[in-house]
């Protein structure tokens, strides 16, 4: 009888340890990283769409995911301890925004996944082999900085007919910007423009690079997608006030911060989407087998407040266009 018994609970010990393990499974609380290479009053919107992704996806924070985030504050040089930082606790996944940020989780590891989310040309970078078979650890949504730079300039150049010098700001030397430079001297080309490269590689170059700008003539600013000029919006918006001449950004927030108009990704809908990386490689998905998707909604922001403070009139055919306009 004892040997009859023994045998049953096996059977049932058996049969039951799916279940077990499925419950097991399912309680478990995921744990994400999140490296963000700014302060947490510019990135709330992108953590919120972060949050709503997530939710659509069935996680709840504090129920079955935990987010870990570690803001740099501006500062990239803290980014690579950061993302040691999220490694060690450890996370299941990070996800890095700004291509300093990608490259910081990728020093710091070689196995938990990384999905970039509003970063430079991942290719260019080193990041990924292709957008198809990203390869590797990492995956996610870039930014389309290099695609829309030259619509930038068009439009720069439709709002305000008179320019003729424009005064890029920003490291046009790395080489993730090199697509980006080249549509931008394209564009310019066809459009009429001459284009002016400061020298401006890290923060301490922006004034010089205003100054030299106007100096050559500049009667216009136009930044790259990067992380200096990402981090130093207020910096950049305050010294083409004083110069009295246009600015167009390369993202939303740098308006926001005082420049005058911008055509950018809208960037919590890509961390929104991010969201759905994350859920299927919770699920068991390689990031190396996930195709990178590119940013599909963007947004023309214009600051009117900064429009009438330096003299500039925006034509009303270009504030119908705008998604949002400050006042």
């Amino acid at each position: 009888m004892r040997r009859i018994a023994g045998t049953v609970v096996l059977v049932l010990i058996y049969l039951l340890a799916p279940l077990f393990s499925h419950a097991q499974q399912a309680s478990r609380t995921s744990r994400i990283g999140v490296l963000l290479p700014r302060d947490p009053g510019r990135s709330a919107s992108r953590l919120e769409g972060l949050r709503q992704g997530l939710r659509a996806h069935g996680y709840i924070e504090g129920q079955n995911i935990a987010i870990e985030v570690r803001y740099a504050e501006g500062n990239p040089e803290l980014l690579t301890g950061l993302a040691v930082e999220l490694v060690r606790l450890p996370v299941d996944i990070i996800i890095a925004s700004s291509t300093q940020a990608v490259q910081a989780a990728k020093n710091a590891t070689n196995t938990i996944p990384i999905v970039f989310a509003v970063t430079a040309d991942p290719i260019a970078s080193g990041f990924i082999a292709s957008f198809e078979r990203p390869g590797g650890t990492i995956t996610g949504i870039p930014d389309s900085g290099q695609e829309l730079v030259g619509k930038r300039l068009e439009l720069l150049k439709e709002t305000f007919p008179t320019i003729s010098r424009v005064a890029v700001i920003g490291n046009a030397a790395l080489p993730q910007q090199a697509r980006a430079v080249h549509n931008l001297q394209t564009t310019a080309q066809r459009i009429g423009i001459a284009l002016l490269f400061p020298e401006v590689r890290g923060p301490k170059d922006i004034q010089p690079g205003f100054t030299s700008a106007v100096e050559g003539g500049a009667n216009a600013f136009i930044t790259l997608a990067q992380s200096l000029t990402s981090n130093q919006q207020t910096q950049i918006a305050d010294l083409a006030a004083k110069s009295r001449l246009p600015l167009m950004y390369h993202n939303p927030e740098g308006v926001e911060a005082g420049a005058l108009m911008a055509l950018g990704d809208d960037s919590p809908d890509i961390f929104r989407r991010a969201a759905g990386y994350v859920d299927k490689i919770l699920k068991g998905a390689k990031p190396a087998d996930l195709p990178v998707e590119r940013p599909t909604k963007f947004e023309l922001v214009i600051n009117v407040k900064t429009a009438k403070a330096v003299g500039l009139t925006i034509p009303a055919a270009i504030l119908k266009r705008a998604d949002k306009v400050i006042h």
